[in-house]
């Protein structure tokens, strides 16, 4: 699985613990997010990776930001992608298995690294179940396509 990794200012710290995380399950990743502290416009960031995970480039995206709203605003703007807000393991299950989403949010300020790194976990080793689920999804997907 490729993974691309997105974030502002504001989620430097915690997007260094997603990659700790995936190095150690062995995941390929680039890192497309802000390399500094000064503010940014997380716009500029989310947008783009997004695109790239919408285009197949990526299979899954982790975007970070303050509160992780207004990164799962920005992805959710781009057709096919199905970005989940997450801030609990209970979450992060379900909308991997009900949702199928393919970027996961998360927010610096809200959350701290060990529940972030058991999150990114979750995410990333729960399988969508399809079933009535897929009905679903392509009901989104349909409506895309209008």
């Amino acid at each position: 699985m490729k993974v691309i990794i997105t974030g502002d200012h504001a989620g430097m710290t915690l997007r260094n613990e997603v990659t700790s995380v995936l190095d150690e399950l062995g995941f390929t990743y680039e890192d497309a997010g802000a390399d500094c502290t000064t503010s940014v416009d997380y716009p500029d960031y989310a947008l783009p990776a997004a695109k790239r995970v919408a285009s197949g480039e990526f299979d899954r995206g982790i975007f970070v930001c303050g509160t992780g709203i207004g990164v799962s605003i920005s992805a959710n703007k781009v057709k096919g992608i199905r970005c989940a807000l997450v801030h609990d393991v209970f979450s992060a299950k379900a909308t991997r298995k009900h949702n199928d989403s393919n970027i996961l949010a998360m927010g610096e300020r809200v959350i701290g690294p060990g529940l972030a790194r058991e999150i990114v976990k979750t995410w990333l080793t729960t399988e969508f179940e399809g079933g009535r689920h897929l009905n679903r999804i392509n009901k989104i997907s349909e409506y895309e396509n209008e």
